[in-house]
């Protein structure tokens, strides 16, 4: 993670080339991280591709920005707008490769489980407390009917990474002011379902189809935020976990993800 810096305690001096506000060792820290990508059994085939646009694009942000910002005749406030963008783009960097990482670690089996009693109920509201101040901040309608007795066997940090996937999505497309449902509760044949609904932007058929694969991002707004690797990631734990994870969407009306735990 990168660290926040005061921008306003380093100043550039005319004509001296500087480290701006840490850029140089931004920029080092992700050299070392794509170096250490390269040696990652995911990124073959089709995928090394797309972790190339994915990782052009906030680069290309951050060096457009830097070169803004090298300009003498910048006031302080001008100068502290162009690298909080910066800052933005390297947080994004960061997500995606910390991402791809924790992708690849699933996909070779290098997570093993670790199957202890939880409470659902519970957990869910731990995750739901990491979104708060932007639901907040969107004055979101918080919809919940979680059962809060509710315990079953399973990894709690697996299904943590599914969970906060799943709010993060329904917190992220849908509008201000609009509802995000979270309902968990346990069925007849002691199965545990969590379902996150939403009303976003929502999907049609074909991208439902396709929207747990890697960096899939569908046509519709879904392709302005993100970089296509947490459903991936909800896909691959499902699985590792035994669990289903099913979609139902409908454009302009919103999504509605559904986890069943066997």
């Amino acid at each position: 993670m990168v660290s926040k810096v005061d921008y306003k305690k380093k100043k550039k001096k005319r004509n001296d080339k500087v480290d701006f506000y840490g850029y140089e060792s931004i920029k080092e820290n992700l050299n070392k991280m794509v170096e250490e990508l390269s040696s990652v059994e995911t990124l073959r085939t089709d995928f090394i591709s797309n972790v190339s646009h994915e990782l052009k694009t906030p680069l290309t942000v951050i060096q457009n920005y830097v070169t803004l910002a090298e300009n003498p005749n910048l006031n302080e406030q001008e100068r502290y707008e162009y690298f909080r963008q910066i800052e933005s783009q390297t947080f994004k960097l960061s997500s995606l490769i910390a991402n791809i990482l924790k992708l690849n670690k699933l996909e070779n089996q290098k997570i093993f489980t670790d199957l202890k009693e939880i409470n659902v109920g519970e957990l869910v509201c731990e995750c739901m407390l990491n979104f708060e101040q932007i639901w907040e901040e969107k004055e979101l309608n918080i919809e919940t009917d979680i059962s809060d007795e509710l315990t079953f066997f399973s990894d709690s940090e697996l299904l943590k990474i599914v969970i906060n996937n799943l709010i993060s999505n329904a917190v992220k497309f849908t509008e201000k002011n609009g509802t995000v449902g979270i309902t968990v509760y346990g069925t007849s044949n002691e199965k545990v379902v969590i379902s996150v609904r939403d009303t976003g932007c929502g999907m049609d058929s074909k991208t439902c189809n396709h929207i747990f694969e890697k960096f899939y991002q569908g046509e519709t707004s879904h392709n302005l935020q993100g970089n296509g690797l947490g459903l991936a990631m909800v896909k691959k734990i499902s699985d590792i976990l035994g669990y289903e994870i099913n979609v139902n969407s409908e454009p302009g009306v919103g999504s509605t993800f559904t986890l069943i735990c066997k």
